[in-house]
């Protein structure tokens, strides 16, 4: 599988801007007061508290420990949103060209094939859902034999899942049973 095969990764722009926002603004301040008490003023009240407080208080203040757990939480949270691709609603498809990635979307994929399953005889309704690995379809039939629409619904569907195109075809899990009697 080629770096180009793989799932698009979304821009996620507003975690982003959100903590670029928070740390220009905490920078700025900073500087800002920095430069004040390089220019001979006092340093602000904020920050005289900050290290007067810091200096006194001991570690195992509740504040001090929820504050840095905070921070351990946004950090991972952080970590974890650069490195995963999200967009996983979308099914990276086989392409030719390099400048084309195309993809398909999961709920748009189990659309067609529950379309393909409905067209099998015997079949009255189906559910199908498509996973990155696996395609479950739970179908109902009501005239025919359970394992003959079985074998038929698993065969349209197998079909079904290689004309998608996709990079990997998931496996197929398709389970078929008589509706409630009413």
């Amino acid at each position: 599988m080629s770096r180009g095969d793989r799932r698009p990764w979304s821009a996620r722009r507003l975690p982003a801007a959100l903590l670029a926002a928070a740390l220009l603004a905490a920078a700025g301040l900073l500087f800002y007061d920095t430069a004040a008490v390089r220019a001979g003023h006092r340093a602000m009240a904020w920050r005289r508290a900050l290290a007067r407080d810091l200096a006194t208080v001991p570690l195992h203040n509740p504040w001090i420990v929820t504050g840095a757990a905070l921070c351990v939480l946004a950090g991972g949270w952080l970590i974890a949103l650069a490195l995963t691709p999200g967009m996983r609603h979308l099914l990276p498809m086989r392409h030719d060209d390099a400048d084309v990635r195309p993809a398909l979307e999961r709920r748009a994929a189990a659309l067609v094939l529950r379309d393909r399953a409905l067209e099998v005889p015997g079949v009255r309704s189906v559910r199908v859902d498509v996973g990155r690995r696996v395609v479950r379809a739970r179908a109902e039939a009501h005239f025919r034999d359970l394992d003959e629409v079985r074998t038929d619904v698993g065969s349209a569907l197998a079909d079904g899942v290689r004309a998608l195109g996709l990079v990997r075809e998931p496996s197929l899990s398709v389970h078929v049973r008589r509706p409630p009697k009413e």
